[in-house]
């Protein structure tokens, strides 16, 4: 059987087990890039039973020399092609799963960077736009990703019960999250005083288009960063980070950061603790 047929089989299959549109466009993109490798090398179509583990490798090394991809990236391709190849060894369009052979890519953990409270603070006053430090506020006090947030609608808020309900969050999974005490009088005023009129059901959105973009978020939180004269790169995501890291420097218990963060794994969670040298210095003065 054609790859491009198996490979059409394997998206339809990730769909009709609810993953998320973000998962089957990254599978899919991946999956692509292979398959026009493959028919580069070949010159012609490519059937799944003729590929072996050299291909896999041979395509990784690509990567890694002449699209100069980093070690994530690659590892991520490989993660790929295992799930994609262990599909289709289930179905039985092939024999066994040729990508387990190819050697696994370590990937070097970078340690991630975290704002204090006061930092946050700063970067809030820092920027220009009223919408985006209303949306940096919840980013930190709330621990969403930025598409969540993005997509959290009018329906998803209740102030009264003071929680936000996240609709299909990675993996496809709902959750709630309680809003802090601290970000309660902002969500208000922002609804009552600052957001926008539009017939669009987002809670942040903009007269124009409706909705508000993560590009345009990261970039106001950029020139912010810019304006402060820091030189530490400061994205929405670091703002999550820098809720977990706050919550595990104030000892709360990792399962309920998971819980907040929408976490499949305390594994997954556990890269979000930080430990600083002060943290460290304070610990061996115990001894």
């Amino acid at each position: 059987m054609l790859l491009r047929t198996v490979t059409n089989h394997f998206l339809q299959y990730l769909s009709s087990i609810d993953r998320s549109e973000a998962t089957i466009s990254g599978y899919r993109k991946d999956l692509t890039a292979f398959q026009k490798f493959l028919e580069s090398n070949l010159n012609g179509e490519v059937y799944i039973d003729e590929i072996v583990s050299k291909d896999i490798d041979d395509y990784l090394y690509y990567l890694k020399e002449s699209r100069r991809h980093a070690q994530a990236s690659r590892a991520r391709n490989l993660h790929t092609l295992r799930s994609f190849f262990n599909y289709a060894y289930k179905k039985e369009y092939i024999p066994r799963n040729i990508a387990l052979s190819v050697e696994t890519i370590s990937v070097q953990q970078k340690e991630r960077i975290a704002l204090s409270d006061d930092e946050v603070e700063q970067l809030v006053n820092a920027i220009d736009h009223a919408m985006i430090k209303v949306v940096v506020k919840v980013l930190y006090l709330t621990g969403m990703r930025i598409s969540e947030c993005l997509n959290v609608t009018m329906d998803d808020i209740d102030l009264n019960k003071q929680v936000i309900r996240v609709i299909a969050g990675k993996g496809n999974k709902d959750r709630v999250i309680p809003i802090s005490t601290r970000l309660v009088p902002t969500l208000m005023n922002y609804i009552e005083h600052e957001r926008p009129i539009t017939g669009s059901n987002l809670l942040f959105c903009t007269k124009k288009t409706g909705k508000l973009s993560a590009v345009y978020v990261n970039k106001g939180i950029s020139d912010a960063v810019s304006k402060l004269g820091w030189k530490k790169k400061v994205t929405a995501h670091i703002l999550r980070h820098s809720f977990a890291s706050q919550l595990v420097k104030k000892d709360v218990n990792l399962v309920q950061i998971q819980k907040l963060l929408g976490h499949s794994s305390l594994k997954v969670t556990s890269i979000y603790t930080h430990t600083d040298l002060n943290q460290l210095t304070e610990a061996v003065n115990h001894l």
